[in-house]
């Protein structure tokens, strides 16, 4: 295990040509290094531009002269973005200018790239000296953005270190090198995102080539070519695993080395496998890297065996997974050079592989369906061959009946019959004999014969004496059908001469003619070429000709009863052949309304969202090819859609959606399309656009077009549509993203007051993102429990005396500090993490309240609106103040008026149940909304707030409707016995107008921002 352990370590990637040593995983001991030194430790550096030569300043003078950089030193620095160039223009300077030798530049891999100007001026770090090998001191110092340099200094003399030259030179050297590295790391980062691009283009080729219709064999091949694009895979095989037959199969095969052909559809049972490196990476259902013998080593087999291939200097398979059980492998291998595959190209591989799999799983089941409809379809032509077959064999026999019922003569109905069964069978030599058993003698009413054609006369008698040696004669006595050469038949009927009369036939086929009384006649077709041969198919069919031939003899007496079979039979294949047909107009029908189903929607009809993705996949795919091809996407979404729905009911809500699509259908031009998305939510797709005024002008037609009222079920509705557009752009690589971004312009829209549109920007995009991130920051807030209760004292405005806290709640952000609630607190609402946000508050404020120092004081508790819809809310909340030793008396909770109006009768219950345990409530931020004064005495409440809002407002005239308001509310709470608590005061002016209108009690900036439960408990200490 050990070895095995030590065959799938990562090894270190051989490092391109111009990667940054940081990113390239310069070993520790390699770090600082200066550039030469890199160079031989394996780690080349690019070289950005050609290098300058540079010879020295023209104005040196001499060294340690101290006079500035030359304008060649400075023009050279900046002239090139080569790290070694660098290094050589900065020597020399320092050798003419300071008379310094071998400066060397080092450059830490793991430092950031620092660029700032004022940093790169700066020597961060007193020199360091060590001496060198010549009694000379090699000094280094420390450049910003983790360069450092160092130069060998003389015993004596040298530059002042604080000299503004030798300062303005370190700086020169620090800003070139910031640079160079930044702009090595921007090129990085080029190759990383050409990387992911290979990487996105390769699995949407394996995901064509699933579906491309093409052979099995091609489509490897091409996912092979696919996979070579991404790594070395000249030597690629594909196996796949079956777990109940345990065998494998190597569908595809691709070795430079191994010349052995394999058949991509024969299974290996897996113990004739068992050194097998490929079913052992199955079987482990983990990925193995490495030469071939330290996996053979690892996996326990002889390292020397070849039995399935030469071994390889590098070997990387992985398994193929699929719902948990491992369904194959794929392996790529390299005979000439160890080490080729990297962590990289295993981790690439098995996200390839997955891909791969779902593709030939994808193409497994194509197959398999083909295969079932082309069973399916031979079947069918089968049955449908041998209808016409009978078809033509029915009508055959139903031309004979009708002749044997016909008025016609009895030689120009025996003519037609010839010719009926010459359509059956090879008969170009046919005669029918009847034999006259009182008179023992034979006549051969009708005979054609290509040989013997005047052999015997259709109107003359002939004694059965004078055809003893004739086969006819024979057949007719025998009273069974006789089929074969001549001579055979003559055996078989025992002929004296072996042969019979006439022209001895290469195949004889003949059927006697059966009445009641016995033989009658015989019926005779032969052939005298070779090739031709009678079946006994042929012998049963001439069997049936014969009994017509008899049927037409005694015709007056059968025709009724042969009319009325002929015409049930007919009936009978009709109705067979028509409920063929009809099995193949239902079923096409019925894949039809299958296809038209699912790209349709069922209640408007209008295209769905996946037919909707498809046309708008294309749309994107004519923009990339041509970019004149332009197009909009607009996304829609009913106003108030949902309080139409609960109001008046899903079947009105439904006809609304019905009547709404069918306006939008007259909104647009024939060639664009209107789907609906699911919900009230529809999109419009226009292409061939001139300008994004199009769609403008789209949008508001169909805003004036859903603002009509609509008579539904004899009631007048209103609605009105809010737009967000997405102008088609090569940027955007799926539909998606189309989509997404005219949704988040949709939600602008309706953010802006509704029944209006709003065209998608990168302000828009960035909005998004920044609530997203906001949103994640919340659920990683409330798992590290980061929110903070803060404490906001409500005072006496008499004399300022605290009569109680509410408490705020504050988020202690690890990035952002501390965030007030108003800048998450709709986020978390809309996203539903509001009320787990809430117990945290509760239990922190259950906790702090002790800090406080209560004693007949009050703590006031703000709890969401969405909160008071559990049932739950009182007994909880009564338990965790239970479970904290907190008196009843010294919490209120505070509601506002959305509460009361969303669930009266839950507020209500939760409200009583807390005010019987000794819990008052308060009313917060009175006169902002419905202000009703209806369930100011329905509900039990304590006090009322008086939102800042009115406070903010307040003049020293008592002028204005703020006091107004404020007065009235006085007023009320008086007569009502409530107590009144303004908020928001933050001047002295405000306290004494609230005073003077009779308010006693508030809370504010003016008396104290909200605190920590810590900084109170210090406060009063």
């Amino acid at each position: 295990m050990d070895r095995a352990r030590r065959s799938h370590a990562p090894r270190r990637k051989p490092h391109r040509r111009g990667a940054s040593p940081r990113r390239a995983g310069v070993e520790p001991e390699k770090a600082g290094l200066p550039l030469a030194e890199h160079a031989a430790a394996g780690v080349p550096w690019r070289r950005m531009a050609t290098r300058v030569h540079y010879g020295g300043p023209r104005d040196a003078g001499g060294p340690g002269s101290g006079t500035g950089p030359g304008n060649d030193f400075v023009s050279a620095l900046f002239a090139t973005s080569s790290l070694e160039d660098i290094e050589d223009i900065a020597a020399r300077e320092a050798t003419a200018r300071f008379g310094l030798c071998k400066l060397r530049l080092h450059l830490n891999p793991t430092a950031p790239v620092r660029t700032d100007a004022a940093d790169a001026s700066v020597v961060r770090v007193p020199p360091r000296a060590r001496r060198t090998t010549r009694g000379r001191q090699r000094r280094q110092f420390e450049l910003s953005g983790g360069a450092m340099l160092s130069v060998e200094w003389p015993p004596e003399g040298g530059p002042d270190l604080a000299s503004a030259a030798w300062r303005q030179f370190l700086a020169l050297v620090a800003a070139r090198v910031g640079s160079a590295l930044e702009l090595r790391d921007q090129r990085l980062a080029a190759e990383r995102l050409e990387k992911t691009a290979r990487l996105q283009t390769a699995l949407y080729a394996i995901a064509n080539l699933a579906s491309a219709g093409l052979e099995m064999a091609d489509m490897l091949r091409r996912i092979h070519d696919v996979v070579g694009e991404l790594m070395y895979a000249r030597n690629l095989l594909i196996a796949l695993y079956d777990h109940e037959r345990g065998s494998m199969r190597f569908v595809y095969f691709a070795d430079e080395q191994d010349g052995r052909k394999v058949d991509p559809g024969q299974e290996y049972p897996a113990e004739r496998l068992g050194n097998s490196l490929t079913l052992s990476v199955i079987r482990a259902g983990r990925p193995a890297l490495g030469p071939s013998r330290e996996l053979c080593k690892a996996f326990g087999f002889d390292e020397n065996n070849r039995e399935y291939g030469p071994g390889a200097a590098d070997w990387l398979g992985v398994p193929m997974v699929a719902d948990g059980a491992v369904r194959g492998a794929i392996v790529v291998q390299s005979y000439d050079q160890p080490n080729r595959y990297t962590q990289d190209d295993l981790a690439l591989l098995e996200f390839v592989a997955q891909h791969i799999l779902i593709a030939l799983m994808r193409r497994q089941a194509h197959d398999e369906l083909e295969r079932r409809v082309e069973e399916r379809t031979r079947a069918l032509t089968a049955e449908v061959q041998e209808r016409q077959r009978g078809e033509r064999l029915q009508a055959a026999l139903y031309g004979i009946a009708e002749l044997a019922s016909s008025d016609l003569g009895m030689e120009q109905m025996l003519r037609r019959i010839h010719l009926v069964v010459g359509e059956l069978m090879y008969a170009r030599n046919f005669y029918i004999a009847l034999y006259d058993g009182e008179r023992d003698s034979v006549r051969f009413i009708y005979f054609a014969d290509a040989k013997d054609t005047n052999i015997y006369e259709t109107d003359r008698e002939v004694p059965a004496e004078k055809l003893r040696d004739s086969l006819t004669l024979g057949l007719i006595r025998q009273g069974e059908p006789v089929r074969g050469p001549a001579h055979e038949v003559a055996r078989a009927l025992r002929i004296g001469s072996g042969i019979g009369l006439g022209t001895p036939a290469l195949d004889f086929l003949g059927v006697p003619i059966v009445g009641e009384s016995g033989a009658r006649g015989a019926v005779v077709v032969q052939t005298y070429e070779p090739g031709v041969h009678y079946t006994a198919e042929d012998s049963t069919l001439l069997g049936y000709v014969a009994q017509h031939i008899m049927t037409a003899l005694e015709r007056k007496k059968l025709q009724a009863e042969l009319e009325r079979r002929v015409e049930d039979r007919t009936r009978e294949l009709a109705a067979a052949v028509g409920e063929l047909r009809e099995q193949v107009r239902v079923r096409e029908q019925a894949e039809q309304r299958l296809m038209h189903e699912a790209l349709h929607d069922a209640l408007t009809g209008l295209p769905n969202r996946t037919c909707f993705y498809v046309a708008l996949e294309h749309a994107l795919a004519r923009l990339h090819r041509d970019e004149s091809q332009r197009f909009a996407v607009l996304f829609l979404d009913l106003d108030r859609f949902k309080v139409i729905n609960d109001s008046v009911g899903h079947l009105f809500g439904d006809m609304m959606l019905k009547e709404a699509g069918i306006r939008l259908a007259g909104c647009v031009r024939a060639n664009d399309m209107v789907a609906r998305l699911g919900g009230d939510e529809f999109a419009i797709l226009m292409e061939g656009i001139a300008a994004p005024e199009d769609a403008c002008h789209t949008a508001q037609r169909t805003i004036q077009a859903l603002a009509e009222p609509m008579l539904i079920g004899g009631k007048e509705l209103f609605t009105s549509a809010s737009i967000g557009i997405t102008i088609g752009e090569r940027r955007y690589r799926k539909a998606e993203e189309l989509l997404r971004d005219a949704d988040v312009a949709m939600y602008r829209a309706k953010a802006h007051g509704r029944q209006r549109f709003e065209i998608f920007d990168e302000g828009l995009h960035q909005e998004a993102l920044h609530l997203l991130e906001l949103e994640s920051d919340l659920r990683h807030a409330i798992q590290r429990r980061e929110f903070e209760s803060h404490f906001q004292p409500i005072v006496d405005l008499r004399d300022c005396r605290v009569l109680g806290y509410e408490s705020l709640l504050r988020w202690n952000h690890p990035r952002r500090g501390m965030v007030l609630p108003g800048e998450f607190l709709k986020v978390a609402e809309d996203n539903g993490s509001i009320e787990q946000i809430d117990w945290q508050m509760l239990a922190n404020t259950c906790r702090d309240i002790p800090a406080l120092r209560l004693d007949d004081r009050y703590v006031t508790l703000n709890v969401s609106p969405r909160r008071f819809r559990s049932p739950q809310l009182a007994q909880r909340l009564l338990e965790e103040l239970a479970a904290h030793g907190i008196p009843a008396r010294n919490v209120r909770i505070e509601v506002t008026e959305d509460a009361l109006l969303d669930n009266p009768d839950q507020v209500f219950t939760t409200l009583d149940t807390l005010r019987r345990a000794g819990v008052l409530a308060a009313l917060d931020d009175f006169g902002t909304g419905y202000s009703s004064l209806s369930y100011l005495h329905r509900f039990p409440l304590h006090a009322l707030k008086i939102d800042r809002s009115f406070v903010r407002e307040l003049s020293s005239a008592h002028e204005g409707g703020s006091a107004a308001v404020v007065r009235a509310v006085l007023a009320l709470a008086n007569t009502l016995g409530l107590e009144v608590v303004a908020e928001g005061i933050e001047t002295e002016a405000q306290r004494a107008i609230l005073l003077e209108l009779g308010c006693e009690r508030g809370q504010g900036f003016l008396f104290s921002r909200a605190r920590s439960a810590q900084e109170w408990q210090a406060a009063h200490a």
